[in-house]
């Protein structure tokens, strides 16, 4: 099984281009990342380029942190700087090669948030396929993000069929799905042709996917054995330097 470092939580201590490099020097196939944006897009494409790994997504502003915002495209009334901040993404998405863009919804309720978020992800979805790209949205669970709009995985997908695009995918993170619906393999079963990227890390506390309430020996198992071939994302909070929390690298790579 190939895996991809989540460089928003691992190598967090380091530049960017650091961190590619760190996560090649582990022995991961590919990289992804939270907002590169600090980091210009030249100097991650040449890091990406030294090491041979793929950066295979980002995610779009969250917009005014100390305000507590956390994405812009379910908000009412922010349709400009929703779609300024896809472009941004998608953009900087290009000049490193990424394959995605994850559009974050934001902090919002209501028949008003849904129809912004439809048509944010509509314009998103349709930028994203000139491109060659996709995008991604991922429930979040209330207790990491609590307002947060998208929360479950039926929602994604009603939200996914109200948008009719090809390009519109399910970031499945098997965290966030364990605190907010379980079963796991179950809704993996289920929602695998609409999924376009999967994260891991336990649950509840978020660490190494090597303890907790879900096995990811099993869960990894039952994706290779439905065909998943993708990189799996360690999207997990290293207690310690992250190269002392690796131990459960190889038997998920050996799968």
């Amino acid at each position: 099984m190939k895996l991809s470092a989540n460089l928003g939580f691992l190598w967090s201590e380091l530049s960017l281009p650091q961190a590619i490099h760190a996560a090649k020097t582990a022995g991961f196939d590919a990289v992804e990342c939270h907002w590169p944006y600090d980091t210009p897009a030249e100097t991650v494409a040449q890091a990406l380029a030294d090491t041979g790994l793929k950066m295979l997504g980002l995610n779009t502003r969250r917009g005014d942190v100390a305000a507590g915002e956390n994405g812009l495209s379910a908000l009412p009334g922010r349709s400009a700087d929703a779609r300024t901040a896809v472009d941004e993404a998608l953009a900087y998405g290009v000049a490193i090669g990424a394959r995605a863009v994850h559009v974050m919804a934001g902090r919002a309720s209501g028949s008003a948030a849904e129809e912004a978020y439809i048509d944010t992800l509509r314009y998103a979805a349709e930028q994203a396929a000139g491109l060659g790209m996709v995008i991604l949205i991922e429930p979040l669970n209330r207790h990491d993000a609590p307002g947060y709009f998208l929360r479950t995985t039926d929602q994604a997908v009603a939200i996914m069929d109200a948008v009719g695009s090809p390009a519109l995918r399910l970031m499945f993170d098997c965290y966030h799905v364990g605190r907010t619906e379980g079963d796991v393999i179950h809704r993996l079963r289920t929602l695998l042709p609409r999924i376009g990227h999967v994260q891991i890390a336990s649950v509840p506390d978020r660490g190494a996917p090597d303890h907790g309430e879900l096995n990811y020996l099993a869960i990894c198992s039952e994706l290779s054995g439905m065909g998943y071939a993708a990189p799996i994302g360690a999207e997990y909070k290293p207690l310690g330097p992250t190269e002392a929390t690796l131990g459960w690298v190889t038997s998920l790579r050996e799968l």
